[in-house]
């Protein structure tokens, strides 16, 4: 089976096919999802998806949108309070929630993977996240096994003496510290200032613990970066050696994000420093040792991604890339979205709704979309081409009883110009990613998109 490419930079291809498009942590989309779910279909899902009959373990998430300050950058759903009564409310309706789910789940399914995101999970104090990960333990089956894989976001402002102790013996293995940019004109600009002496003392403390891998979450194409501020944030990225890199492309958004109002458009990078700044992470993590995963991930040769991907098999989920394969994913939370079986949910956005809901005791689910036997197809070609770089199509017509050409007839087109544009190597038996089309690879996976023409622009990132 054909290997896709080293990922290469052409600057021509990268401007042209700059453009919108989803990150497909799911298909169909969160774009697609749409009120209306039956009232028992996430209790049917939980008992007769194919997790649920074959015991397979199950993921999770947790979602704590609450923030000291805003970060100007963030289009994440947060909440701004340093109101612990407000807190502590949040987290006991958190606790019900994980009641109900856990009453529909087959308690014999190990919990293998797990993720708090935010919002500022390490904002909350620790009597709260010991709360809520020993209410997980009583609804559900947590482990100790060493191949789990039980994440956390951190801010490294939020840290204090003895989180990452208590993390630790709460069974956490993997952090994920958001960095951003080591440039204090930058933090300043996006109202995040944190030294790098912070940084690198909680990053020093985590290996002192042993946490199993250790992610930094950086960001381009944010106001006042250069390409030689950057490069000297990932010069001393590089000196520290996390584990993972996450190298995000700002998405200015201030329609849709009320904090990003605050960032002045004349100090943003304009599009040719976008890619410069891009193309000066994929050159200095390259040289540096790490293997580009997909999307906007980078990987030591000896971390679990990038065994996976060589392995093939990296999956890709709401959690991003992991190791684990498809799992069904139990999530908690306000807006936090989930997948059961063919079911895909997302929670109530605004926390007096969520809440609302928990305080009547039924689940705060609103949203959401059943797939159909055409979005299991598609969904399966785009996994390959975000994780794998490689769709093989005669598995693909095994596995569903297609003929590939005839079922995609529309796309074959689409196929041929990319393949004359050098993004994809095209044959009657599989599709590959060249190495310019790897750093494009959300471009091509558009291609076997059935929703692309009711997807709404102003709602997603741009590809660069």
């Amino acid at each position: 089976m054909m290997q896709s490419a080293a990922v290469s930079f052409d600057d021509a291809r990268m401007r042209r096919y700059d453009r919108e498009g989803p990150r497909y942590t799911s298909y169909p989309t969160a774009q697609q999802f749409a009120e209306g779910i039956a009232p028992k279909a996430y209790e049917l899902a939980a008992t007769t998806s194919h997790g649920a009959l074959s015991g397979q373990p199950l993921a999770a998430y947790i979602h704590v949108p609450f923030c000291a300050s805003p970060c100007f950058y963030c289009g994440c759903n947060k909440i701004l309070s340093r109101k612990l009564d407000r807190i502590e409310a949040y987290v006991g309706h958190l606790q019900s929630e994980i009641s109900l789910r856990g009453y529909l789940f087959d308690k014999s399914r190990v919990m293998d993977q797990l993720h708090f995101g935010g919002g500022t999970p390490t904002y909350l104090p620790g009597e709260l996240l010991i709360r809520i990960v020993e209410r997980l333990g009583r609804e559900f089956q947590l482990t100790d096994a060493l191949d789990r894989d039980y994440s956390i976001e951190i801010d490294p402002r939020s840290i204090e003496q003895g989180t990452l102790p208590l993390l630790a013996s709460l069974g956490f293995n993997r952090i994920s510290l958001g960095v951003q940019d080591f440039d204090e004109r930058v933090q300043r600009a996006v109202n995040r200032v944190q030294p790098a002496a912070m940084v690198a003392t909680v990053y020093e403390e985590a290996r002192r613990l042993e946490f199993r891998s250790i992610n930094f979450d950086l960001i381009y194409g944010l106001p006042m970066q250069s390409v030689s501020s950057f490069g000297a944030t990932l010069d001393r990225v590089v000196s520290m050696r996390p584990d993972r890199l996450a190298v995000y492309a700002y998405a200015h958004m201030p329609r849709l994000f009320k904090a990003q109002r605050q960032i002045r458009n004349d100090e943003l990078p304009d599009a040719g420093e976008r890619l410069l700044l891009l193309q000066l992470a994929v050159n200095k993590l390259g040289e540096a040792g790490y293997e580009y995963i997909g999307m906007d991930h980078f990987a030591l040769p000896g971390d679990s991604l990038a065994r996976a991907r060589k392995n093939r098999t990296l999956h890709r989920s709401f959690q991003g890339y992991t190791t684990h394969a498809e799992r069904d994913l139990v999530s908690f939370g306000v807006s936090a979205i989930g997948r059961v079986g063919d079911l895909y949910v997302q929670n109530h956005k605004l926390p007096q709704a969520y809440e609302g809901a928990l305080a009547k005791g039924i689940l705060p689910t609103n949203r959401g979309i059943s797939m159909n036997r055409d979005d299991h197809i598609r969904k399966e070609i785009i996994d390959g081409i975000m994780c794998q770089g490689f769709v093989d199509i005669a598995t693909i017509e095994g596995r569903h009883g297609i003929d590939f050409a005839q079922y995609f007839g529309r796309e074959q087109e689409r196929l041929q110009v990319l393949q004359a544009d050098g993004l994809i190597s095209l044959d009657s038996g599989s599709i590959t990613l060249t190495g310019v089309g790897r750093l494009l690879m959300r471009t091509v996976a558009m291609t076997f998109d059935a929703y692309t023409s009711l997807a709404k622009p102003a709602a997603m990132s741009r590809v660069i």
